[in-house]
């Protein structure tokens, strides 16, 4: 019975997302009521779980999500992605410039919401293709899969991130990790825009819409050095945070390992990475720079209450044994990491937003790490990645991404299915055997 309650809730979710456009704070938050409710807790219980988990979630990922976002909004406003872009193109050649929008965007996608960055950058699939004759689609594709790779793996985009508290995994493992599996997924995409891009065709009937809200309003001089100092320095601190808590202590226990340990730490990193990003407006007069930051925050907004919500739900799911209701065998930490991928791929698929697909299958998924024995920092970051997998399996047309991606680059429905789709659903089987690979090495 309790197994056909939480089945029918996450059916809800879905449901009340999808066909009711229910915003994933109010499905999530009347989920984790119907479910204490139907699991016979009291009613003051139910609160008290709610919110406990409500604010446990949130208590180290709300001020590191809001940093994260002032950061990508600098970095939009400023020009500073297509800084970061130009500079890769120029590295990488231009005989292979696909390859280098791809990585581009996989660069951008850490700081920047994907289907932002696309906007940002779409303009230069058609330069690029006029230049070098490659059709504009494969472009488009290695663009949209580049963006989309960083986006479920390497935080502070918010996925991630809001997985990582939930599962209570440790932040620099997922960034450390998360790279070695968003590296294969994203030139998966590429090489699937290399095979579908020459055989699509563009729609010239339709218009591309007006990129009004994400090209830079800031015409200034940006530096490459600028413009890559607020994503790398943040990912080098935490990184080393986790280096000087590694139980062999490689850092000592002294004063650089308490210093390590307090600069490492996401929001005193993140921190440092949004003073980074102050100096891309040089010139820009303070009012600006405050609506800019404003913006940020209502962004930020939005996903630490999702992500809230997500992790009271996640609570009251904790108080039910749901691993001896579902007999689970604690020896396969495989089926655990296939588990986290095939309902995250489910509920992604199913209603169409990542972010809210990782979140209600962290929450889902978290009393049952220990019996998959899921337990250890490596193996909980894997968790993390899993997750994020299925929640990139696959991208369709109730995800507004796939709008973004078909609308600025003139696909048709076909088009977009067979190109953008497809490849989505590619980069989410390597992704999971790049995970599976990791489980069996580490």
């Amino acid at each position: 019975m309790e197994l056909l309650i939480l089945f029918v809730i996450i059916a809800f979710i879905i449901v009340a997302t999808l066909k009711f456009k229910m915003h994933p704070v109010f499905s999530l938050t009347i989920a984790a009521l119907a479910a204490g409710f139907s699991f016979g807790l009291a009613p003051d219980e139910i609160m008290t779980v709610m919110s406990g988990g409500f604010g446990k979630t949130l208590s180290g990922i709300g001020l590191v999500i809001a940093f994260g976002t002032i950061i990508g909004i600098f970095l939009e406003k400023t020009g500073g992605t297509k800084v970061l872009a130009n500079t890769i193109l120029h590295a990488i050649g231009m005989k292979r410039s696909p390859l280098a929008l791809n990585l581009a965007g996989f660069v951008i996608s850490i700081p920047v919401f994907c289907d932002s960055g696309f906007v940002i950058l779409s303009s230069l699939n058609k330069t690029l293709s006029d230049k070098t004759k490659i059709p504009k689609l494969v472009f488009a594709i290695a663009l949209a899969t580049g963006l989309y790779s960083a986006h479920v793996f390497v935080p502070p985009t918010p996925g991630p991130l809001a997985a990582a508290a939930i599962l209570e995994a440790d932040l620099g493992m997922v960034m450390l990790l998360g790279p070695l599996v968003a590296v294969p997924v994203s030139l998966t995409g590429y090489q699937w825009a290399k095979f579908m891009g020459n055989r699509l065709k563009e729609n010239h009937e339709q218009v591309t819409p007006e990129k009004e809200t994400g090209e830079a309003v800031f015409n200034g001089q940006v530096s490459t050095i600028k413009a890559f100092l607020p994503l790398l320095v943040p990912v080098v601190l935490i990184a080393l945070k986790s280096i000087a808590e590694y139980p062999t202590h490689p850092l000592g226990e002294g004063m650089l390992f308490t210093i390590m340990v307090f600069i490492g730490n996401p929001i005193v990193a993140l921190l440092v990475g949004v003073f980074l990003s102050f100096p891309l407006a040089q010139g820009v007069d303070l009012k600006t720079k405050n609506t800019w930051i404003v913006d940020a925050l209502k962004q930020a907004g939005l996903i630490v209450l999702i992500t809230g919500a997500g992790g009271a739900f996640g609570a009251i799911l904790r108080t039910l044994d749901i691993a001896s209701i579902l007999n689970l065998d604690s020896s396969s930490q495989h089926g655990g990491l296939v588990l986290c991928f095939v309902i995250a791929a489910v509920l992604k698929t199913s209603q169409g937003s990542s972010t809210v697909a990782i979140i209600t299958t962290a929450a889902i998924i978290a009393p049952l790490l220990s019996v998959f024995g899921l337990i250890s920092i490596p193996e909980k970051a894997l968790a993390v990645l899993a997750v994020g997998a299925g929640a990139m399996t696959v991208s369709h047309i109730n995800d507004s991404y796939f709008w973004v991606v078909s609308q600025f680059s003139n696909m048709n429905m076909e088009s977009a299915l067979k190109g953008h789709t497809l490849a989505t659903l590619f980069q989410g089987l390597v992704a999971i055997s790049v995970i599976l690979l990791l489980n069996l090495l580490l």
